[in-house]
């Protein structure tokens, strides 16, 4: 054991030594001490899989969990794209992946390969008028972005340059925001400390060619993730509480962030408590704490937040948000592992579990980092430490549970579905296309720049594979409600050949 510890002090990362100390007094034990390993050096996780999902997982009554893809090791922020692929940052790995959508309809990414590689530890990334913005640990930069064929052009351009990335938070996280600015945090270089770089444990802002920079905000120690609510475009921002206080303090936090305003770190916490291992606050005579507006419990470790489309959801959700909470490292007994959701109600905010599950029995399986949604409304989460994406549909009138998606046995029939034999299938065809017409298909597989043509779809699904995946759409494609009928006269306009009926 003592070599371990020699091992994990020699690694070039601030916090080791303090593991390793923690290690050595007893303090963190192997769950904790797994996690650092696989942060540190990618030592191998948990793995997912579709037993793991049903035997651990939970979502909440008419939501269903699947597994999206589960070979994505430290896999952390998402973004959409225009085209509906998936763009996956992993810091660690020093690249961006991107997960093409699922055309075939069988639950998973129809394809998966390094979009940008040899990057400088990319967290944030965005895209805005064909650039895909990424933050890396030590500057923004830009690159032309194809949405249609998922591919970039050109070279990298330094759009923020000249940022200090050393100590414990150096992550940066980028959103282009609905004002179109470009909007930066990043974390503190300590637990808890005076910063020599004043932009560190701040948000900052600039035009989109990285001109005008300014700190909007201050006393942020780690606001990993942040989003704009569609209701009102208020920025909110997650923020980790500093270390070693115990293990119910000091609470996590969710800031309402404003400009101007000062959150606390390092002088004050929580309800703007003083810190006891700060003096005062220098600057108390020009400027106060500004409160949390929820908290989330002690070393939860809020990361990313995605503010939902609710259309078609239950009306408890129109005005929400989901957040990762990636876990505790340094508790006593473990917390967080999980994904809640935000309810924004006339007494306040309320939060609920979404996603659990994670923490089981003192055993860990995963840790949630970021929440996007789909353009069809489906909910996205990375695990970075089972190196998984999972994938979260809502499905009235089921029970909430973790089961994967239900698949066609064969994607071709082996033998025609009995209801094919006495149908009408011209008048099947003909409502078939009235559907294709109204739902809009035809703006995605049969006009644009890069449509996805379905001329030949009969080579590659057969009538049961066809009505599943209207059924259980993958991204970009909406969620129809339709009923059986209406999912088969689709199949057959989509399917049916005149000229080959006997």
């Amino acid at each position: 054991m003592r070599s371990l510890y020699i091992a994990l002090g020699l690694l070039a990362f601030a916090p080791v030594g303090v593991v390793a100390a923690l290690v050595a007094s007893g303090t963190v034990d192997a769950n904790s001490l797994s996690m650092m390993l696989n942060l540190m050096t990618g030592a191998d996780g948990p793995t997912a899989d579709e037993s793991t999902l049903a035997r651990r997982y939970e979502v909440p009554d008419g939501f269903q969990l699947s597994l999206y893809t589960a070979d994505l090791p430290r896999a952390r922020f998402l973004r959409f794209t225009p085209g509906g692929d998936l763009l996956v940052s992993r810091p660690h790995e020093g690249d961006i992946v991107l997960l093409e959508k699922d055309l075939d309809g069988d639950g998973r990414p129809d394809g998966t390969r390094t979009l940008l590689a040899n990057l400088q530890r990319p967290l944030g990334i965005d895209i805005h008028d064909n650039w895909l913005y990424i933050a890396e640990s030590g500057r923004v930069s830009k690159i032309r972005f194809d949405s249609a064929s998922g591919q970039t052009s050109g070279e990298l351009q330094t759009v923020v340059p000249n940022l200090t990335d050393d100590g414990n938070h150096w992550s940066k996280t980028l959103r282009i925001g609905p004002d179109e600015q470009l909007y930066l945090s990043q974390g503190s270089t300590c637990n808890i400390c005076e910063e020599e770089d004043q932009r560190r444990a701040t948000m900052m802002r600039f035009e989109l060619d990285g001109s005008d920079g300014e700190i909007i905000a201050t006393g942020l120690r780690n606001s990993v993730g942040f989003d704009w609510a569609p209701w009102d475009q208020a920025l909110y921002a997650t923020d980790n509480g500093r270390d070693l206080l115990g293990d119910d303090t000091p609470p996590c936090e969710l800031n309402h962030i404003q400009p101007g305003k000062f959150y606390g770190w390092p002088y004050f916490y929580g309800n703007n408590i003083a810190d006891p291992d700060m003096n005062a606050d220098p600057q108390a005579a020009e400027r106060s704490p500004t409160q949390p507006v929820h908290p989330f419990r002690a070393h939860n470790a809020p990361l990313g937040i995605t503010f939902l489309e609710a259309s078609e959801l239950p009306d408890t959700y129109t005005k929400s948000a989901l957040v990762a909470l990636h876990g505790s490292w340094n508790r006593s007994s473990l917390d967080g592992y999980k994904v809640v959701s935000l309810h924004w109600t006339p007494a306040g905010i309320e939060e609920r579990d979404f996603l659990t599950g994670f923490l089981r029995d003192g055993e860990i399986s995963g840790r949630p980092v970021d929440v996007a949604q789909a353009p069809d409304g489906s909910i996205y989460i990375s695990d970075d430490y089972a190196g998984a994406i999972y994938r979260v549909t809502y499905e009235p009138d089921r029970e909430g549970s973790a089961l994967p998606m239900p698949q066609p046995i064969s994607r071709l029939d082996e033998t025609p579905p009995q209801w094919l034999a006495n149908a009408d299938l011209p008048a099947m065809a003909s409502s078939g296309e009235m559907l294709y017409q109204k739902l809009g298909c035809r703006s995605c597989h049969d006009e644009g720049e890069n449509p996805s043509r379905l001329d030949a779809l009969s080579t590659r699904l057969g009538y049961s594979a066809t009505i599943n995946a209207l059924a259980y759409p993958q991204a970009p494609m909406p969620v129809f409600p339709l009923s059986d009928t209406e999912r088969r006269e689709l199949a057959v306009y989509l399917l049916w050949n005149p000229e080959s009926a006997d």
